[in-house]
């Protein structure tokens, strides 16, 4: 593909994806096809000879859209918002376009360089303490998933713990602590990293509030320390996934720290939600957080994948991950004077993703970052009202945020597996009106509905659609 052939279907591409943010909201908002349906319109090998972009654009339109979930669409409500916008579009195409390999500073300086400054914009702006920013001994960095962040800090601390960790077994010598609606990226760490998922200890839940009841993980560590088991970390979640429960860092910070746990805060939904003062509190008591991450491409306009992880103590980490073959040495490197990426993350290779997140942070700036928090937030509590106000349904969980959780109301004398089930029909009939698109989790073991919003083009007006087409058929 010469420039100029690139040039000319790159405009066509371009044009075509903002005619679909310009129609998106006319879709249905969910997929029709039936399970192999897109495979089976793919041939079974791949072109001898190679095809036309408008035959390829052709089989986009054909095979690709009629499976595709619109993430992007104004009435996407379930699981968390993954909003992209169109300056992290195009910042994702020049990351394409530039292609370099950010492993080491010297493989692209401006890579390295351009994502410590703009995590330190981050950090600062969301009220991080000044330990997680570059000019401190620790700093941040960009990876995929708070998921990898999740493992990332049991690794490093396993090495904190023991610098020897990897010469002998860990495997029921540590445990891990984490609330009974903390993500279950926690138990996939502690299996990768050769804990064993009995590593786990689960700690309940305020009946209320669903956040971790700081008693009983202070009552588990003490029977661990009994038991000889070392308190390796302690996992706390900033807005749970199936609610956006807070857990208690204030109360949390001063038990981890007692026990030398690692505390890791888990912030990857409600996290952004700190560019608005008002929601400042979502990071009390982060002075006692070794690590901690959160999600712009959730609920921050920056599209997948950013997960932003910081570390008070960089050294922790990079102690723990720094490998060094002779292919990759240096001179920059072995000076010191520079941060090398590729040993605060798990894969060696590392793409341009500072990009997206630079280019949303000056578009927008921190006032436009604000209005799209709290214009969510308002639509959210607007929602809260209706269904609080129609006896047909209950809220089952407090929803500070973004996400409302509620369920219909039981009928007299109805059991609660029937509640649960007509619960799951109406879910069921609201994605397949198409309007909509929700998901749900499970409250006190009841069948629960969630409705999360956070998408750049949601308006109140696609809020009060989707709340009426519930009602109508509830």
């Amino acid at each position: 593909m010469s420039p100029e052939e690139f040039r000319r279907h790159g405009y066509a591409l371009v044009d075509r994806i903002a005619d679909y943010w310009t129609k998106i909201g006319g879709l249905p908002v969910g997929h029709a096809v039936a399970p192999g349906e897109v495979a089976a319109a793919l041939p079974a090998d791949a072109p001898e000879s190679g095809e036309a972009m408008e035959t390829i654009l052709a089989d986009i339109d054909r095979v690709v859209m009629p499976g595709i979930v619109h993430w992007q669409h104004p009435r996407f409500f379930g699981y968390f918002p993954s909003s992209t916008s169109p300056p992290s579009v195009l910042a994702d195409l020049l990351c394409a376009g530039l292609g370099v390999q950010g492993m080491l500073w010297a493989t692209s300086p401006a890579c390295t360089e351009l994502e410590t400054v703009t995590l330190d914009w981050l950090a600062r702006l969301l009220g991080l303490p000044e330990e997680f920013t570059s000019g401190s001994t620790g700093g941040g960095v960009i990876m995929d998933a708070a998921s990898s962040a999740t493992l990332v800090a049991v690794v490093a601390a396993l090495h904190r713990a023991d610098p020897g960790w990897r010469d002998h077994g860990v495997r029921g010598r540590y445990a891990v602590y984490a609330s009974a609606e903390a993500h279950s990226a926690i138990n996939k760490a502690v299996r990768i990293a050769g804990l064993g998922e009995d590593a786990v200890r689960s700690i309940r839940t305020d009946p209320r509030t669903l956040a971790m009841d700081a008693h009983d993980l202070a009552g588990r560590i003490a029977a661990d320390r009994d038991a000889g088991v070392v308190p390796l970390m302690v996992l706390v979640t900033v807005g749970t996934t199936s609610t956006t429960a807070v857990d208690p860092l204030p109360a949390i910070g001063p038990i981890a720290a007692e026990a030398g746990a690692w505390l890791h805060v888990d912030a990857a939904y409600a996290g952004v939600a700190a560019v608005c003062p008002e929601f400042g509190w979502v990071h009390d008591g982060l002075e006692y957080a070794d690590s901690y991450c959160t999600n712009p491409h959730k609920w921050l306009l920056v599209g997948f994948d950013c997960d932003t992880f910081f570390v008070r103590d960089r050294l922790a980490l990079t102690g723990a991950l720094g490998v060094l073959p002779e292919y990759l040495r240096n001179a920059a490197t072995e000076s010191g004077d520079v941060i090398d990426y590729r040993d605060w993350q798990i894969p060696l290779g590392r793409r341009f993703r500072a990009l997206k997140l630079w280019f949303v942070l000056r578009w927008y700036g921190s006032e436009g970052l604000r209005a799209h928090v709290r214009n969510t937030v308002a639509m959210a509590q607007e929602l809260a009202s209706r269904i609080a106000a129609d006896d047909r349904f209950v809220i089952v969980a407090p929803h500070p945020f973004g996400l409302v959780c509620f369920r219909p109301a039981a009928l007299p004398g109805e059991a609660d597996t029937a509640a649960d089930a007509r619960a799951a029909l109406l879910l069921e009939r609201a994605n397949a009106s198409g309007t909509m698109h929700l998901t749900h989790t499970k409250v006190h073991g009841r069948y629960t509905l969630r409705l999360a919003i956070g998408n750049a083009a949601t308006t109140p007006d696609d809020v009060a659609i989707a709340w009426e087409r519930l009602t109508a058929l509830v």
